[in-house]
């Protein structure tokens, strides 16, 4: 028996944790964007390049409407303070096919190792698997990137193998490393 499962867009989304709010996010983001965009210490663990204030308002412009696509190929969220809507960093769940998500995030220098990226991740996975229905969410980060493998054993993910040469940044080939978790 096939079971099909139709994921209803949700728009607008506002998800609220502890000390942060993920939020759709808006034109007047901009400038609190280029300190996790336009930082290249930031932007090593991303998979693109650091981006100019230009290129970004391009990249936010376009991230806004796609926000409203129907379907929905992605919730690419802002995490903002809860107290002042700060934007602190971003966190994305993107859709694959047979509910399959890819979890992403990334918190401006200035607030890591501050549990904003734990928290962000732990709504986020909370939103994919029991709003979206989702059975599998995925998340790569490349070797180096200490901080974020030791979050996503945290979150619970397994690691399950390392894809060679999986994103071009920087002028060069990077591997990532590929964890998955389950909804059950």
């Amino acid at each position: 028996m096939i079971i099909l499962v139709r994921v209803t867009p949700v728009y607008p989304v506002r998800i609220e944790g502890g000390r942060i709010v993920l939020r759709e996010f808006a034109e007047h983001d901009l400038d609190a964007s280029m300190a996790v965009v336009g930082d290249p210490d930031v932007t090593v663990h991303l998979s693109f390049d650091t981006r100019s204030p230009d290129q970004q308002a391009l990249r936010l412009a376009a991230d806004i409407d796609r926000a409203r696509c129907e379907p929905r190929p992605d919730y690419y969220l802002a995490i903002a303070d809860r107290r002042t809507d700060e934007l602190v960093g971003f966190v994305r769940i993107g859709l694959g096919g047979h509910r399959s998500g890819e979890l992403g995030y990334a918190v401006r220098r200035d607030r890591w190792r501050q549990g904003y990226a734990l928290e962000a991740a732990r709504l986020m996975l909370a939103f994919g698997f029991d709003t979206l229905g989702l059975h599998r969410i995925q998340a790569a980060c490349g070797p180096d990137n200490v901080a974020s493998r030791a979050l996503l054993e945290k979150l619970g993910f397994s690691y399950e193998g390392r894809m060679r040469d999986h994103v071009f940044t920087n002028d060069a080939w990077r591997d990532s490393l590929l964890y998955a978790k389950l909804c059950r």
